[in-house]
């Protein structure tokens, strides 16, 4: 099951093309609105609650409550929790032509701005957009995302471990768009009337 799996996350790495997440991103500063805060300056640990919106360029992370850590590079660690009935949700634009995206949702979702990874625990989900269509999701219960790389990772427990008989993800892939078949123009060889 395992070499399935990866065999599945190939495949949504390959039907995302060469797009990459935007590099501009990375040098944009961080916005967070929020409810409430909770800094804590000597461990370098801010907790945001009520509808935290977090955006730098075109990455957009939504949950009820974020924890951002900073490192002593100046490193963010990011991790969104949900709340009832809300999951945590982020959204990117891909670098690359066309309006190319990456948007996932999870119960969890912890960002690494140094690496840019991003991994969704528990009910995880992503999907990538061109324009407002999908052009492939992938839902498991844990999904490693590599921004830098388009590499995706599924694995069968929230934990980000593979266990036998612990569940099943699945992927959906839509035909690309360069494989679509115009309709056929309506048949004009119609016998005339009366005859």
């Amino acid at each position: 099951m395992n070499k399935l799996m990866m065999s599945a996350a190939l495949l949504l790495a390959t039907a995302a093309g060469v797009a990459h997440a935007e590099k501009a991103d990375s040098s944009k500063p961080t916005e967070i609105a929020f409810d409430q805060l909770e800094s804590d300056d000597v461990k370098q640990i801010k907790t945001f609650t009520g509808n935290v919106v977090l955006t730098r360029g075109t990455l957009l992370m939504k949950s009820p409550k974020a924890v951002v850590t900073e490192d002593p590079e100046g490193y963010q660690f990011v991790v969104l929790t949900s709340g009832p009935g809300v999951q945590a949700t982020f959204r990117q634009k891909l670098d690359g032509a066309g309006d190319q995206w990456v948007e996932g949702q999870a119960d969890r979702i912890e960002y690494d701005n140094k690496t840019e990874l991003v991994k969704l625990y528990a009910k995880a989900r992503i999907k990538k957009l061109e324009g407002p269509k999908t052009a492939s999701q992938v839902d498991g219960e844990f999904i490693s995302y590599d921004s830098r790389k388009e590499f995706f990772a599924v694995k069968n427990t929230a934990s980000g471990e593979t266990k036998p008989g612990a569940g099943r993800s699945t992927m959906v892939i839509q035909p690309s768009s360069k494989l679509a078949v115009p309709p056929a123009p309506p048949s004009t060889n119609q016998p005339a009337p009366g005859k």
